[in-house]
């Protein structure tokens, strides 16, 4: 199936500055915000859905509902309602064909994410980026369940990958790799800081990044936290909000 990509203006912390928008088919995918462009192109998507209800990927949804089937993923209705306004007219579940193209079970970066996939291409919303890691951390993020799902998009395979942010991928693999390498080091920079006596979040934040973090210090402590989570669920530390202790 033809992969059509439209770059929108959005109010994101993605290096792009813009959010991809994609019309497959049938059906219209993450429209963060409306263009002339995108709106010549959808005229014959019958269907909307989204990899997952960040604003930014959901901002012009309600523009695009009328006429189209708009569809959430099941279990998650509240939490896609509350985000876009709109009551989904069906649900999908993971592992469902949806205008063609199949569901793939991608959370992590948030608990309602997904990815959909035909003929060898994902499209994988905010899960992978060519441009830099990707944040998880906040608004139900699990680190866990975020490393789950780059494992499991690794063993399925793609050929290609086509992200909410940036250009497509035309290398999985090596980034899937990468992004894996990225997330258990900074996993070990964590753990480390706190074993070194650092309790504090802004602590084990600022030991664990090493650098100047002006303009992301609450991403980064964010990100510090779902680690902190992460490693509180395998026994390793101790955290109560305020405190990390080994």
């Amino acid at each position: 199936m033809q992969i059509d990509r439209f770059s929108v203006s959005t109010t994101t912390r993605a290096p792009t500055g813009s959010t991809n928008a994609y019309v497959v088919g049938d059906l219209l995918i993450d429209p963060g915000a409306r263009t002339d462009a995108l709106d010549a192109a959808v005229g014959t998507a019958d269907h909307v859905a989204v990899t997952h209800t960040h604003p930014d990927h959901v901002g012009a949804l309600a523009e695009y509902a009328d006429s189209r089937t708009v569809w959430a993923l099941a279990g998650h209705e509240a939490r896609f309602e509350a985000a876009t306004g709109i009551e989904p007219d069906e649900t999908f579940a993971v592992g469902d064909r949806l205008a063609g193209l199949s569901v793939l079970e991608t959370p992590g970066h948030a608990p309602d994410h997904v990815a959909f996939a035909t003929d060898g291409a994902v499209l994988c919303g905010d899960l992978v980026m060519a441009e830099s890691s990707v944040f998880v951390g906040g608004d139900g993020a699990d680190m866990q369940a975020y490393l789950d799902s780059l494992r499991r998009l690794k063993e399925y395979d793609p050929k290609t990958l086509h992200p909410g942010h940036g250009d497509p991928i035309d290398h999985p693999k090596e980034r899937l790799d990468w992004l894996i390498d990225h997330r258990l080091e900074r996993e070990r920079r964590v753990r480390g800081a706190v074993e070194a006596g650092n309790h504090t979040m802004e602590a084990v934040r600022d030991a664990a990044y090493g650098k100047d973090l002006s303009g992301v210090a609450d991403l980064a402590s964010l990100t510090v936290e779902a680690h902190l989570k992460k490693l509180v669920a395998e026994g390793v530390v101790e955290w109560d909000g305020e405190c990390a202790r080994i």
